[in-house]
């Protein structure tokens, strides 16, 4: 079913791109904003944190971030096509259904309280899809690839199954169509969300102090990917807000040791449970996986008690 849903968006947004004559403009923009420069510049810097400030040591050479960055060039090569086209597929039906005028209410709106919004509204519309993936088995089939990570670094931000963006990007492009209309800064919002979302995967043992209470951190996202204690927490992606107000906000506290990270008892190879296959088998091995008859931990097994 997500499957034909997926492939029915991509028909209908590379069909709006050819028939408006903007198809390759239009990859390019998204290669361009989910790929600028500042998200990969913030990858690098990160990487280098993860050597000098590692919240768990790891060797350089792991299996986990070697297969992380086959993740990394599979999404740069084939995700972001997908995500681009799963927008503008979105966005065409909004603007179908709702209307072509239907943002112009926030026309005389200053920027920078329009960017602030459709920060929040993006965050609770992923928030919500992000519960969605751990209260559903068919979209936890495909999410537990991400949480399959057991050596957690800021590669692993790009360590998903292609087919979980949908509830994603069907959800977070309202806000940004909706608010920011056509308007030029819609676009650095969506880079600057890309980074505010890589960031919180980095090995580093940071919390932000202060900040921490408002903005996603290494070290409270790390608490969401653990293997062990309570799930279903931290299911932020870039601000606490919306678990708070669910109350699973589990804040960590400074000092602690990190908690190990990846799901036990689940049934996906993993880099680490097969030492001998390729990079490339494995990856194609996992993507697979939801299609597989293969038992999984079900969804409900990572609900939060709250």
């Amino acid at each position: 079913m997500i499957l034909a849903a997926t492939l029915r968006a991509l028909w209908i947004g590379a069909s709006s791109l050819v028939a408006g004559g903007g198809f390759t403009t239009a990859l390019e923009g998204g290669w361009a904003e989910l790929a600028a420069p500042v998200v990969l510049a913030l990858v690098l810097v990160l990487l280098l944190c993860e050597r000098r400030w590692p919240a768990e040591r790891h060797d350089p050479s792991s299996r986990g971030l070697l297969h992380d960055a086959c993740f990394l060039t599979f999404h740069l090569a084939m995700v972001i096509p997908l995500m681009t086209l799963l927008s503008v597929a979105f966005a065409h039906l909004l603007d179908r259904f709702a209307g072509g005028s239907w943002h112009a209410w926030s026309s005389s709106d200053p920027w920078w309280a329009l960017a602030l919004l459709t920060l929040v509204l993006m965050d609770g519309c992923n928030w919500t899809a992000h519960w969605c993936e751990h209260r559903f088995n068919a979209l936890w089939r495909m999410h537990a690839l991400h949480h399959s990570q057991e050596e957690l670094n800021v590669l692993t931000s790009f360590r998903a199954h292609p087919l979980s963006h949908f509830m994603g990007f069907f959800f977070a492009t309202i806000p940004v169509v909706v608010v920011m209309g056509g308007r030029p800064l819609a676009p650095v919002m969506i880079s600057l969300y890309v980074c505010l979302g890589t960031f919180p995967h980095a090995n580093v043992p940071w919390t932000f102090g202060p900040l921490g209470k408002i903005v996603v951190s290494p070290a409270y996202h790390r608490v969401h990917h653990s293997s062990v204690g309570e799930l279903g927490v931290n299911l932020g992606i870039v601000l606490t807000l919306w678990d708070v107000l669910s109350r699973r906000a589990m804040f960590p506290e400074p000092g602690v040791a990190p908690c190990p990270t990846g799901i036990v008892g689940h049934s996906l190879v993993t880099e680490q449970s097969d030492r001998t296959s390729s990079h490339l088998a494995l990856l194609m091995l996992q993507l697979a996986e939801p299609f597989s008859t293969r038992e999984v931990a079900s969804a409900n097994s990572f609900e939060a008690s709250t």
